[in-house]
């Protein structure tokens, strides 16, 4: 198999990758974005014989654009460019989940300050603001006052990009300290870990402590559903605990956001699952796949 990684950094995710493809004697072409021009009708060179392209790009806007062109060039790629569109974009994010039927935080869009305003006042304190297209929990804000909300609003409407136009008002999830990551190939969980932190954020990458979670038969079907919601492929999806029940255990759980490029560094140091052999074990399924549909396709 020769796999294709799309990258504009290499990181540890991407070494672990990287030294699992090689041990099995994949071949493997490392396809720096920064450096590529990508035609209408004829992939760059790095790109011509792969057999799948793995989308690892750091940027939103190059995986977005780079899943496309790949696509075009009739390059099996994970995750589709489908998959990507849906996961960078918060509000279709949350649109896919509810469609689907996952629980999901409440949420509403607003595309002025006035409008967002009374969004927030009805949610009551504290609630949310996200923005749109953002990740590691960047530009995230707790609002427990109007007058933190008027600010807050002000600052987001000044700012150049139209993006921080759209207001993302979410509910506020009274979670015990902790959020769960489930990655997940094709809707089938490969492990998880709970992410735990006296912060109201709980990502990895604020510096949350992180440890392995059995995976229930409840998680498990809304991964499941999750994953069909968004299109498949690999992925993380965060679920949050919204109660307990009279013995302290989880009596429920919503799910936040599904991730497309997802990392999980921290959790192949969790788990007593091989991770990144199990990203493997599919990328030769996916890679296996596109081979029969090929032959099938010229007989």
């Amino acid at each position: 198999m020769n796999v294709g990684i799309l990258y504009s950094r290499i990181r540890r995710d991407e070494k672990l990758l990287l030294n699992e493809l090689r041990e099995r004697d994949h071949e493997v072409v490392k396809v720096d974005v920064r450096k590529q021009r990508f035609g209408l009708s004829d992939p760059p060179e790095d790109m011509q014989d792969v057999d799948v392209l793995v989308d690892r790009c750091l940027a939103t806007s190059r995986s977005l654009y780079a899943t496309q062109f790949a696509e075009a060039y009739d390059i099996p790629v994970v995750n589709a460019a489908a998959t990507a569109e849906v996961c960078a974009n918060k509000v279709k994010n949350s649109i896919a989940l509810e469609q689907a039927g996952v629980p999901t935080p409440t949420t509403d869009v607003a595309f002025t300050k006035d409008a967002a305003l009374e969004s927030i006042e009805d949610f009551g304190y504290p609630c949310v603001l996200k923005p749109v297209v953002g990740s590691w929990g960047r530009l995230m804000a707790k609002i427990d006052s109007r007058s933190a909300a008027e600010a807050i609003l002000e600052h987001k409407e000044t700012l150049g990009h139209y993006e921080h136009k759209v207001f993302y008002i979410q509910e506020f999830v009274d979670k015990p300290g902790r959020d769960i990551r489930i990655v997940a190939v094709d809707g089938e969980p490969v492990a998880g870990m709970v992410r735990s932190s006296d912060h109201w954020l709980t990502n990895a990458a604020k510096g949350a402590e992180t440890a392995e979670i059995e995976i229930t038969p409840e998680m498990e079907e809304l991964v499941r559903k999750a994953s069909d919601a968004v299109g498949g492929g690999l992925l993380g999806i965060d679920l949050m605990e919204t109660g307990v029940d009279d013995d302290g255990n989880p009596s429920g759980y919503t799910v936040h956001e599904v991730n497309h490029t997802v990392e999980f560094k921290a959790l192949n140091e969790v788990t007593d699952v091989d991770v990144p052999a199990r990203v493997v074990d599919w990328l030769e399924s996916v890679a296996g796949a596109a081979d029969t549909e090929t032959a099938e396709a010229t007989t």
